[in-house]
């Protein structure tokens, strides 16, 4: 397998934050270069050291960098999507620049480059025993007459390909029924919401914090031929702004939420506050080690596990609301 070399740069006080941030993606090995590490090493070091290479005492001039290595496949292209978008919702929060710059380089890769990158990968695909999602420049027949659910995720998150998103489609084909209201949170390319109308929702309301995903979900409804008035798209954080927690309402059938396990625990109480009883929640987003923390949270706002599924180190859960 190939892979991509991405360097993360930030500032000493921010290094566990990021990475723990980063295992909550899916990126659970790093290596982190830092100037302050390296001064304590020269510091406290024991006196067997007789000669030290230049090349590493210029490391106590370097700048604080988190370097990640990510697979070089349609997986690790979502993957990509989810940094950016970590990084830059880190950034805006970081009032007190603890951070530093925190922007991400990949090796060989123009910054130019990244939002087509993803392109060579995503191919027409078979999820669960409905579902065909395919972009729009690539052609299919089909011949077993399955919903083609038509996605151009731009630079959201959602084509398909990456395990979360896919775990997430099956549960919901088994658990949706025809006329339910969806909530979708976190819906990035829409590739949720609008599968569930494909499948026979009757009205979807889609959340992301990303101007650009509302945008790109809006659009691929369109696409879908999704009625205007049927799908309803919203930008901000339903955890800090009641306005927006307002708009949205109550009353949903189902909710979708392919996020990130503490933003899953932060919205346990919105989720069953906007959602019916007996509705159904399907949550994803999790890798594994996390996923008891996050289902117990979640049960503790009232909810109870009907299903979950895994697949390489990430999980998905349907819960309903009791």
């Amino acid at each position: 397998m190939d892979w991509k070399e991405v360097n993360i740069y930030t500032a000493t006080e921010g290094v566990d934050i990021l990475c723990a941030s980063l295992m909550d993606i899916g990126i659970k090995g790093f290596a982190v270069m830092d100037a302050e590490d390296f001064k304590e090493f020269l510091e406290n070091k024991d006196g067997k050291w007789d000669y030290i290479e230049d090349d590493l005492m210029n490391l106590s001039n370097c700048e604080t960098c988190v370097t990640v290595y990510i697979p070089d496949n349609a997986q690790g292209s979502e993957m990509l999507v989810s940094l950016r978008s970590m990084l830059k919702k880190m950034k805006e929060n970081d009032t007190e620049n603890m951070f530093g710059r925190l922007e991400a380089e990949i090796e060989n890769v123009r910054e130019e480059d990244w939002a087509n990158n993803w392109k060579q990968y995503f191919k027409p695909l078979k999820v669960g025993e409905k579902l065909l999602i395919k972009p729009s420049w690539e052609e299919y027949k089909n011949t077993d007459n399955r919903i083609v659910l038509e996605i151009d995720p731009a630079s959201s998150f959602g084509t398909g390909q990456h395990n979360t998103t896919r775990l997430c489609l099956e549960l919901l084909e088994k658990s949706m029924h025809e006329g339910d209201r969806i909530l979708d949170m976190g819906c990035g390319s829409g590739i949720l919401s609008i599968g569930a109308m494909l499948m026979g929702a009757d009205s979807v309301t889609a959340v992301d914090i990303e101007q650009n995903a509302v945008e790109t979900a809006s659009e691929n409804a369109q696409k879908n031929n999704i009625p205007f008035m049927k799908y309803t798209a919203y930008c901000g954080d339903v955890i800090s702004n009641k306005e927006l927690d307002e708009k949205i309402g109550d009353g949903y059938d189902v909710i979708t939420a392919n996020i990130v396990a503490d933003v899953l625990i932060a919205m346990k109480d919105i989720f069953r506050r906007k959602i019916k009883d007996n509705g159904t929640l399907i949550i994803s987003g999790i890798i594994t080690e996390r996923k008891d923390e996050v289902v117990n949270a979640v049960v503790s706002a009232g909810f109870e596990v009907v299903n979950n599924a895994e697949c390489e180190g990430w999980a998905a859960v349907e819960l309903k609301a009791v």
